[in-house]
């Protein structure tokens, strides 16, 4: 069992969120539940009662009333949440109407503009009413290509307000990105920005907009945020849409009006990675997205009024989604454009104290980063508004774990989650009640029945498998794009295991309730016929100072798989053969000799999607000389190159 690096106090137990639903329950059911186990497993066999009392807890508004909370077939997936409930997304982030501050948007140039509630309300019900009178209704897709602006948000809640669909990509995605995405689901309405900032560069996005607009022929409204190019005219912009600017389009004023859809009504469309073919469309319903990020921001992020969250993402990373529902717990948002580094190591450590940011959310490579750099932010920094740390993307290594509570802050819930956009949730969330154990996750969220499972289809503990949830839980996405019968939804998620959502993660729960993600259960290596997550190389690997990051795949050879692992190294360091024993050693004493890569092989860039995930599929397409379907779903996919005819694989 790992060390506990950080245990909450009776005193903050009792003031937390989760907390006061613990005791709700107990009191409406006369119960006796005592701890988050015993809270979690009546969430699993009590699944009406819970979801019920989320939306008491949380006060969701029904405009119709459900029939009932569940109906559901005899597998998964049949379940049908809120059966003729009515509801609307947007009036649930908007229901304050103060003048407190609803949030900041900041970007790495130092630009700060803010918005209270009333204003955000006022800029929705405008850019609402010009959207209405543009066409745009009830399953009408809006998309966007935007960077993490105030504008942004304001556009999904003015279409979401109307019943329309919400897609959105980031600004960095290639033409064959976006039209990959953006061309199956056929928008109305293009929100795009006219150029973006990263890294201190202005980059002009005028020739990119144009090519997309000659690949969407069903566009009819194209709005430009002019944003880092002031400049921008509509006559830079070429189609057959009407072409309008943001400021042009739509004068705030008035109170944005909510049309009532059913629960299960499509809200967002997002998108698989796409490395290894055109991306999937997922769709994810309104009240199930509702219900899950109610759940995960009020409960398992302790989140309420008068709180700031803020999470470092792009518009077309799920995580985007998930940080904006939080204005539905009365919570205040922080939202950063830019480069994390940008102008300095500690830029968004900056922002904690300058915002008050109490829940700060970030990836394992941003903290991996700091730590390198040297980053020492409890001394340079007050910290004392940070209570969560939150970390997703990827697995948190146990050093990453010692560095934070060493070098960031003691007293604090360090929160590593897994969940994805095929569900735009997690399954394994933070937890306020419970100890922070090294180079663990917490365990469960509540209402998720999630077990590890081996290749007979048995749960099984303290042995590594795939990632299932056995139940429905409302954020099953609602379907494909274009997927009527539901056929590519049960291939993607429900085949390995019929009637069982796996998620593709190979997992391990351990026997005190604890959580280790392993890895893609499509990367995981096979030497000799033993399943190996990467993860499990990457911990150790990357505890070495002279590595900055490693990628491992499995390599056919003589009938077998040979594990390969490529590292980036330090700079000035070279990769020879003392560095590649001391890397072999580290892997060989802290896992099994089937661990140590048969082949180390340097590389000075390591191929990522555009969300910042390492992409081991495409390199081990590339090692066996077979395509990378979409290399425009990557962020640098010149990356691929080096490790493409790589003499030192052919012996």
């Amino acid at each position: 069992m790992s060390d506990i690096l950080w245990q909450p106090s009776a005193e903050r137990i009792s003031k937390t969120r989760i907390d006061a639903f613990r005791r709700l329950i107990n009191q409406r059911h006369g119960l006796d539940i005592r701890d988050y186990p015993e809270l979690h497993q009546w969430s699993i066999d009590q699944r009406e009662s819970f979801w019920q009392a989320i939306v008491d807890f949380f006060e969701v508004r029904f405009q119709q009333s459900a029939e009932c909370v569940l109906r559901e077939g005899s597998q998964m997936p049949s379940a049908q949440w809120f059966p003729g409930a009515t509801l609307n997304f947007a009036e649930h982030l908007l229901k304050r109407r103060d003048h407190s501050v609803a949030l900041v948007a900041l970007n790495e140039n130092g630009q700060r503009e803010q918005l209270t509630y009333a204003e955000l309300a006022a800029q929705v019900a405008g850019l609402q009413q010009s959207l209405r009178a543009a066409g745009v209704g009830l399953g009408d897709r809006v998309a966007a290509c935007m960077p993490n602006t105030w504008q942004t948000l304001v556009a999904m809640l003015a279409s979401t307000s109307l019943g329309a669909v919400w897609s959105c990509s980031s600004p960095d995605f290639g033409t064959q990105g976006v039209i990959d995405r953006f061309g199956q689901i056929e928008p109305k309405v293009l929100i795009t920005c006219a150029g973006y900032r990263y890294a201190g560069k202005d980059i002009d996005q005028t020739a990119k907009v144009n090519e997309i607009l000659a690949r969407l022929p069903s566009l009819e409204q194209l709005i430009i945020v002019p944003y880092a190019r002031p400049q921008a005219r509509p006559e830079d912009f070429i189609g057959n849409a009407q072409i309008s600017l943001w400021d042009d389009f739509y004068r705030p004023g008035g109170e944005p009006q909510f049309v009532a859809v059913p629960f299960d009504h499509p809200l967002y469309i997002l998108y698989s990675s796409g490395t290894t073919g055109v991306p999937k469309c997922i769709v994810h319903g309104t009240g199930g997205v509702l219900l899950q990020h109610l759940k995960e921001h009020g409960l398992h992020a302790d989140l309420g009024p008068g709180e700031r969250l803020f999470y470092y993402t792009t518009c077309g990373w799920m995580m985007w989604n998930w940080l904006v529902s939080a204005l539905a717990t009365g919570a205040s948002l922080v939202l950063y454009d830019g480069s994390p580094f940008h102008p300095g190591t500690e830029h968004l450590i900056d922002l904690i104290d300058s915002e008050a940011i109490n829940v700060f959310g970030t990836s394992p490579k941003y903290l991996a980063a700091l730590e390198k750099a040297g980053s020492q932010p409890r001394r340079s920094h007050r910290l004392d508004s940070l209570k969560t740390l939150l970390s997703t993307g990827s697995p948190l290594s146990p050093q990453s774990y010692d560095y934070v509570y060493r070098e960031i802050k003691s007293d604090l819930c360090l929160a590593s989650m897994s969940g994805g956009t095929d569900i735009v949730a997690c399954f394994v969330a933070g937890n306020p009640l419970q100890p922070v154990r090294r180079g663990e996750m917490q365990g469960k969220g509540l209402g998720m029945a999630i077990e590890v499972w081996n290749d007979q289809g048995r749960p099984v503990i303290g042995e590594k498998g795939e990632l299932v949830c056995t139940r429905h839980f409302p954020s099953i996405p609602v379907g494909l794009w274009n997927d009527p019968d539901h056929s590519k939804l049960r291939a993607s998620y429900f085949s390995l295991f019929p009637g069982v959502w796996a998620q593709g993660d190979y997992a391990e729960q351990l026997p005190h309730g604890g959580w280790l993600i392993h890895g893609r259960s499509d990367a995981v290596l096979n030497p000799g016929g033993v399943r190996i997550g990467t993860a499990e190389i990457y911990r150790q690997v990357e505890k070495l100072e002279q590595v900055v990051e490693s990628l491992a795949v499995g390599q056919s050879w003589e009938h077998d798989v040979r594990v390969v692992l490529f590292v980036r190294l330090q700079p000035g360091v070279q990769l020879d053969e003392a560095l590649q024993e001391r890397i072999r050693q580290v892997i060989r004493a802290n896992t099994t000799p089937r661990h140590v890569p048969a082949k180390i092989l340097a590389v000075t860039d390591i191929p990522r999607t555009i969300s910042g995930k390492i992409v081991e599929l495409a390199v081990r397409n590339v090692v066996h000389g077979l395509p990378v379907k979409n290399t425009d779903a990557l962020a640098n996919p010149e990356a691929l190159e080096q490790f493409r005819q790589r003499e030192e694989l052919r012996s």
